[in-house]
């Protein structure tokens, strides 16, 4: 993971957008109303908290913008002289600086205008200072334009930089423009660099990842160098000499011998000892690419003894071949470097004075012989006797399984035959080999995959390397597969096309036949269409609301007159006892306790004379039943007493073919749900969303407090 995230630095503003950021929001988090009658104290504290407000947005910017940057003194050194190299430190300081001193300024203005606003003694003058306040604030803004635009450019470029671990394993590849250095990058690593077949395509640092030994690597991909002075490298070639000096790495310093890359193999060499002061106490390893053009064996003498010259002066260097373009020695130099790299980390750690503070809380112990007898391994008398009787063991040619290379890769060990289907299995048992050794035999990890049908438990070991039949409701599919198959269904569909074809031909032109004459199919036709018409009119006017009526009485004739179907107390015993046996004695009490109690709710609804719970009229009812009856009693007399005064008013409930005001009541009702539905009006089934954003309370500006009022 990297150290640094310079991608989380926010946009810098500019000093034009940053006055109307803080303006505006000064006009919508601050009160805007004030008026002369107000107190004075009232009118100070009005302007006085825009100031403040004002003061203190641009001070919480400014911090922001601050905090954000990486202080160039707390980061690691590598970061620190590549910000020097891209940026120059002195002008990164000095924007910096420039932004500090501008909060300093803000907060001394506002402390000032604000003393003034204290002594204000009218709404003019207090607004006059509020005015002048926040005028030189924004003046002390638009003062840091070059600033705020600087930061803005260096925010851009600090996010693309490379996201590198400065601790973290390192491969660092360096050396002439066009040597080869990206392709090597592009081989052994998930990065694509481009590549291109001209110098410095390669203009700022990229940076790979690959795995070796499951461990994660992190490969650099560095610009070209050229063979002069320090002080005369341009900002391109300082990327890479940074790298070099600050990270712990190991160095692949890149030879082109075929010159095909426009310097010559002195040149390359003179700009390896210009830098070899930078690969001191690291790992290096100088390859030799392009050797599918000009192989290393039949390169010049006088050249060839150049380059190992290097080799030799430099300590902890190591000389290796390869070709991009073949893949000659790719992976070896690979292996190699990561495999010195890995090693020096290790020795180093060891040397270093805190691996002393493990060992001493390790103790090792050498087991000692405790007498000069020889023990020699001991082998099982039923091994002995399994492989004597070839149980175990090698085999024969004839006897050897031969094992399916169906669905799996073939290794190096497989020896093909002539169908090219099967491969002989080897089972020499006396060398074992490990399933690691097998996988780093066989091309390493994601290459090989064991063969987990050595693990099979069968009846004979011979069949667990047979290739698995397919199987379908219990049948093998290889057992009933006609060869002739397809030639057969093919010859099938083309007898259904044309016999499809011919009932087409035949029935071409032709009406569908039919019994009826003309006035037949005409009424036919006239009674769907009157049944289709009733059926959307049924669908439309039914409603859910009413109990369905059970299967098991549907269609039951229900006459009064007879007693075994009316609900009387002889029709319920019949039912009750002679149908099911069961006693009916206490559901007939019930009913007539309860035709009691109905009988004499009646004879208080029509007594003329109040009732008391007291009186001997309201005996045995409640206070409720007693609330009610006098109710009904006084709109009886209400509605009678507006019938005399008004001839407008409705009818008696009998006069209008109704049974009695509650049935008026529900008549009124549906009357009012049809005419809703008539009028196309919102009904019951209809959605009914409300507003959601009050406009009163959200207009206007918004003050301190909740958001529920303004």
């Amino acid at each position: 993971m990297p150290v640094y995230n310079f991608k989380s630095i926010g946009a810098i503003p500019s000093a034009g957008d940053l006055v109307d950021i803080v303006l505006t929001r000064t006009q919508r988090r601050t009160p805007t109303v004030v008026h002369p009658g107000y107190k004075i104290s009232r009118i100070r504290g009005f302007y006085i908290r825009k100031i403040k407000f004002t003061q203190q947005t641009i001070s919480e910017r400014l911090s922001a913008i601050l905090s954000e940057f990486p202080r160039l003194n707390d980061i690691h050194p590598f970061y620190s002289d590549l910000c020097n190299t891209l940026y120059d430190r002195d002008h990164y300081k000095l924007a910096l600086g420039q932004i500090n001193a501008a909060r300093g300024t803000v907060d001394t203005i506002a402390r000032d205008m604000i003393r003034m606003v204290k002594y204000g003694d009218s709404l003019y003058r207090c607004k006059s200072l509020k005015r002048a306040a926040l005028g030189r604030m924004c003046t002390v803004l638009k003062r840091q334009k070059s600033a705020l635009a600087y930061l803005e450019e260096v925010r851009k470029h600090l996010g693309r930089l490379p996201a590198l671990d400065p601790s973290a394993r390192t491969l660092l590849m360096c050396g002439s423009p066009n040597v080869g250095k990206s392709s090597f990058m592009n081989k052994i690593t998930r990065a694509n660099v481009d590549v291109q077949p001209y110098a410095f395509t390669t203009k700022s640092l990229f940076v790979g990842h690959t795995d070796h030994r499951y461990l994660r690597w992190q490969i650099i991909d560095t610009p070209g160098l050229l063979d002069h002075p320090l002080e005369e490298r341009n900002t391109i070639e300082m990327q890479a000499i940074t790298a070099l000096a600050h990270l712990t790495c190991a160095v692949l310093y890149f030879l082109d011998i075929s010159e095909n890359c426009g310097y010559t193999v002195e040149s390359q060499c003179a700009l390896f000892k210009s830098i070899r002061p930078l690969f001191v106490n690291k790992e290096l390893i100088v390859v030799v690419n392009k050797v599918d053009v000009q192989p290393w064996d039949t390169l010049d003498a006088k050249r060839k003894a150049m380059v190992k010259d290097i080799v030799e002066t430099t300590p902890n260097c190591t000389l290796m071949t390869m070709s991009n373009i073949s893949e000659q020695g790719v992976s070896d130099v690979k292996t190699t470097a990561c495999d010195r790299l890995l090693a020096s980390r290790v020795s180093a750690r060891v040397s270093s004075g805190k691996v002393d503070n493990v060992i001493h809380r390790l103790q090792v112990f050498h087991p000692a012989a405790r007498d000069g007898t020889v023990r020699d391994a001991f082998i099982p008398q039923s091994v002995v006797q399994a492989r004597a009787d070839g149980r175990l063991g090698p085999t024969d040619d004839e006897r050897r399984p031969k094992r399916s290379r169906t669905g799996y890769a073939p290794t190096v060990e497989d020896k093909s035959n002539d169908d090219g289907d099967d491969a002989e299995m080897d089972t020499n048992c006396d060398v074992k080999k490990t399933a690691r050794d097998l996988m780093w035999k066989n091309g390493g990890p994601g290459v090989w995959a064991p063969d987990y049908r050595e693990q099979y438990d069968l009846e004979d070991d011979s069949w667990r390397f047979d290739a698995i039949p397919e199987i379908v409701d219990g049948k093998n599919i290889s057992d009933y597969i006609d060869a002739d198959i397809d030639s057969k269904l093919a010859a099938l569909e083309a007898e259904e096309e044309q016999l499809v074809a011919e009932e087409e031909a035949a029935a071409m032109g032709e009406d569908p036949e039919s019994e009826l004459d003309e006035e037949e199919e005409a009424a036919v036709a006239a009674i769907r269409s009157r049944r289709i018409i009733l059926t959307k009119a049924r669908h439309v006017n039914k409603s859910q609301n009413y109990p369905v009526v059970p299967r098991s009485i549907r269609g039951r004739q229900k006459d009064k007159h007879d007693d075994m179907a009316a609900l009387t107390i002889k029709g319920i015993k019949s039912h009750l006892e002679d149908g099911f046996g069961i006693n009916s004695s206490k559901v007939v009490e019930r009913g007539r306790k309860r035709e009691r109690s109905l009988d004499r709710r009646k004879e208080v609804e029509n007594m003329d004379v109040d009732m008391t719970e007291d009186g001997p009229n309201g005996r045995g009812l409640s206070k409720g039943a007693i609330k009610r009856a006098n109710a009904d009693k006084k709109k009886k007399e209400r509605f009678a007493r507006n019938k005399s005064r008004d001839h407008s008013l409705p009818k008696e409930p009998f006069q209008m073919g109704l049974k009695d005001e509650d049935a008026v009541t529900s008549t009124k009702k549906k009357d009012r749900t049809g005419r809703r539905n008539w009028k196309g009006l919102s009904g019951e089934g209809d959605q009914r969303k409300s507003v959601h954003l009050v406009k009163w309370m959200n207009t206007g500006k918004k003050r301190k407090g909740t958001s529920y009022c303004r």
